[in-house]
C-alpha cells in the first residue's frame, strides 16, 4: 500500500488519465463543469448532444453510494455551451478520504475546465428560507474537520496556501441572482455551513450553527469548492432547501423528504441553470 504522501502526490497522473479517458468520449470539450446533488440530476437530461460515461467505466473516479446519487457523467450542450455534468457526488460520510471526494474537481481541470457550478440539497438555517427555496451561496464554514488541501502540496495543482477571500465568484453570484429575480424565483444569498454527517443536525448545533453565522447546512461542497480555488476554477454554488434544519419545525428529518423536495423545484432550478450558463461561459476566463 502507497503511503498518504506517495498517493497525495500521484493524484495529478491520476487525474490526467481521467481526464483523457473523458475526453475520448466525446469531441465536445466541455467550458463549464456540474456537480448535481441529491434530487437535482434531472438537469443532465434537459442537454443535447449528449455523451454518458458511467463512473465505473472512468479510471480512478469515485462512485457515490448515497441514494439520489446516480453515478454517471453527462457531457453535452446546454444552450449552446458544452458542458460536463456530473449526476451525483460522492461525500467525506462514505469512508472516504478527502483526496476522494475532490478527485472530479481535479480532473475538470485536467480537461481545461475554468468555471464551475455545484448545486446541492441544504437544510435551512435562515427563518427567511422556505422549502424550496434555492440560495446562492456566498461564503462557507467548514466545519468537516479537515480539508482536501492537508498533506503535499502538488504544484501542478495549486500553491501551497489558496486564498479563498472570493471563493464563490463574485460575478457569477450577480449573474445567478438577476437571472433568478427575472425568472420569478425564490431566490436569496446566504452562507453554507459543512457538516460531517450523516446523521442530521441536532437543534443545538443548529443553534450554534445559527449564531457563527449560517444560513444553510449541509455534507457537501465545500472541499469541491476549495479544490476547484487551490486550481483556480471559478465557482458559483447553489443550494436547495429541501428542508428546514432540526428544531426550527417540531418534525423529524429524513431523506426522502430532501429528494422529494428536490424533484419539486427541478424545473425552477433547470430554468435558473440555462439561464446562467451562457452568461458563465462568456465571463470564464
Amino acid at each position: 500500500m502507497s503511503s498518504p504522501s506517495t498517493s497525495v502526490l500521484d493524484t495529478y497522473a491520476k487525474a490526467e488519465a481521467a481526464a483523457q479517458h473523458i475526453l475520448a468520449q466525446t469531441t465536445l470539450r466541455p467550458k463549464i463543469a456540474l456537480v448535481l446533488g441529491s434530487g437535482l440530476g434531472g438537469f443532465a437530461e434537459s442537454l443535447l448532444d449528449s455523451v454518458t460515461v458511467e463512473y465505473s467505466k472512468i479510471p480512478h473516479y469515485p462512485r457515490p453510494s448515497a441514494i439520489g446519487h446516480a453515478g454517471r457523467l453527462v457531457m453535452g450542450t446546454c444552450n449552446g455551451v458544452p458542458v460536463a455534468t456530473m449526476q451525483g457526488r460522492v461525500h467525506f460520510y462514505e469512508g472516504l478520504e478527502m483526496q476522494q471526494v475532490v478527485f472530479p474537481m481535479r480532473v475538470f481541470a485536467r480537461m481545461g475546465i475554468r468555471a464551475a457550478i455545484l448545486t446541492n440539497a441544504a437544510g435551512g438555517i435562515n427563518r427567511e428560507y422556505k422549502q424550496g427555496a434555492l440560495v446562492v451561496i456566498s461564503d462557507h464554514i467548514n466545519l468537516q474537520g479537515t480539508s482536501p488541501l492537508v498533506g503535499p502540496n502538488d504544484k501542478r495543482f495549486g500553491p501551497r496556501f489558496p486564498d479563498m477571500t472570493h471563493a464563490y465568484s463574485r460575478r457569477f453570484r450577480q449573474i445567478a441572482n438577476k437571472a433568478g429575480k427575472q425568472l420569478g424565483l425564490d431566490i436569496y444569498e446566504g452562507v453554507y455551513a459543512a457538516m460531517h454527517g450523516p446523521q442530521y443536525e441536532t437543534p443545538a448545533e443548529i443553534r450554534f450553527l445559527r449564531a457563527i453565522g449560517a444560513d444553510l447546512v449541509g455534507m457537501s461542497t465545500v472541499s469541491e469548492v476549495i479544490a476547484a480555488r487551490h486550481m483556480g476554477i471559478e465557482v458559483l454554488a447553489i443550494s436547495c432547501v429541501t428542508n428546514m434544519a432540526a428544531g426550527i419545525l417540531d418534525q423529524p428529518l429524513s431523506h426522502e423528504d430532501v429528494l422529494d423536495t428536490g424533484r419539486k423545484v427541478q424545473t425552477q432550478f433547470i430554468a435558473l441553470i440555462e439561464a446562467v450558463v451562457p452568461q458563465i461561459a462568456a465571463e470564464a476566463k
